[in-house]
C-alpha cells in the first residue's frame, strides 16, 4: 500500500511540475486532437531519460511485468513482439527466456524512449533486439512485417505482450489487432495494465486517477478485455490490489 501512494504521489507533482514550466510557454491555439498528440510526444521526450527512474518498476509495476512474462511460456529461441517497448523494462526478463538465440521485437512510437531501449540493448549487449519506431494503432501490419524480415526476424512472432501500454492509447483497439495481425496462429498474447486498486488498495484510487490521467493513461480502459474475447485457454492473474490486471490467452 505504501510503495502504491509514494509513486503515486511522486508521479503527480513530477508530472504537475512538467506542465507547470510548459505553461510558461505561450503556444498558438491548437485543436485539442493536436495537441494532445504534441503534449504526448513533449512528455515523453522530456522524461524518456529519467522514465526508468520515475517509474516505479521495482515497488509497483515489475510484480506485473513478470507476471505477464511468465504466462507466456517462452522458450530458448523464440521471438517475441513487445507492443510499446518504451525504453525495455521487458527486455531483460525476456532475454532470459528466449536467449541469445531468439528474438525481441520492440514498437513505440517516440524515438527517444527507443533511443534509451536502445542505449539498454547495447549496454548489456543484447544484439538480438529488433527496435521500430512506430504507432500500434496507425501502423500497416504487412509493413511492421517486412521490416521486421530485413532486420533478420520472422515475420510474425510466437509470442506478444504490450505492458501498461495499451491504455496509453486513444484507440487500443486498433493496436491489439494490430499487435493479433503481427503474431503467429496460436501465439501466446498477453496484456498488462492497469484499473482502480481494489480492497484496501481502494484508498489509493483518487491518487491512482490523477497520476493515471496526468501520466496519459485510462485508467478504465481495460485493454485486457481484448484478449478475453479474442483468444483461448485465457489465464487471468492481478497483483498490487488489484491495480495490475495481467491477461494471457493463445492467439485463435
Amino acid at each position: 500500500m505504501r510503495s502504491i501512494n509514494s509513486y503515486l504521489v511522486s508521479r503527480v507533482l513530477l508530472i504537475s511540475l512538467h506542465h507547470k514550466l510548459k505553461a510558461l510557454r505561450p503556444t498558438p491555439p491548437l485543436s485539442i486532437p493536436i495537441l494532445e498528440v504534441i503534449l504526448i510526444a513533449e512528455r515523453y521526450r522530456s522524461f524518456a531519460p529519467l522514465y526508468d527512474l520515475f517509474s516505479a518498476e521495482w515497488p509497483v509495476y515489475r510484480a506485473g511485468r513478470k507476471l505477464g512474462i511468465d504466462s507466456l511460456g517462452l522458450q530458448p529461441g523464440n521471438q517475441v513482439l513487445d507492443i510499446g517497448c518504451g525504453t525495455g523494462l521487458n527486455f531483460g526478463l525476456l532475454h532470459r527466456r528466449i536467449g541469445p538465440e531468439g528474438r525481441i521485437v520492440g514498437i513505440d512510437r517516440s524515438p527517444d524512449m527507443l533511443a534509451q531501449a536502445r542505449r539498454k540493448a547495447t549496454r548489456n549487449r543484447w544484439t538480438n533486439i529488433i527496435l521500430i519506431e512506430a504507432d500500434a494503432t496507425t501502423l500497416t501490419p504487412a509493413d511492421i512485417c517486412a521490416s521486421i524480415a530485413v532486420q533478420g526476424g520472422r515475420e510474425h512472432s510466437e509470442a506478444a505482450l504490450a505492458t501498461y501500454a495499451l491504455s496509453l492509447m486513444a484507440d487500443w483497439e486498433t493496436a491489439w489487432t494490430n499487435m493479433i495481425l503481427l503474431s503467429s496462429p496460436g501465439a501466446s498474447m498477453s496484456v498488462v495494465d492497469m484499473q482502480a486498486p481494489t480492497g484496501v488498495y481502494s484508498l489509493a484510487t483518487p491518487l491512482a486517477r490523477v497520476a493515471c490521467r496526468l501520466g496519459g493513461a485510462d485508467i478504465t480502459a481495460h485493454p485486457w478485455t481484448g484478449v478475453e474475447r479474442d483468444c483461448d485457454d485465457i489465464q487471468a492473474a492481478s497483483a498490487r490490489g488489484g491495480h495490475l490486471q495481467i491477461r494471457t490467452g493463445r492467439r485463435r
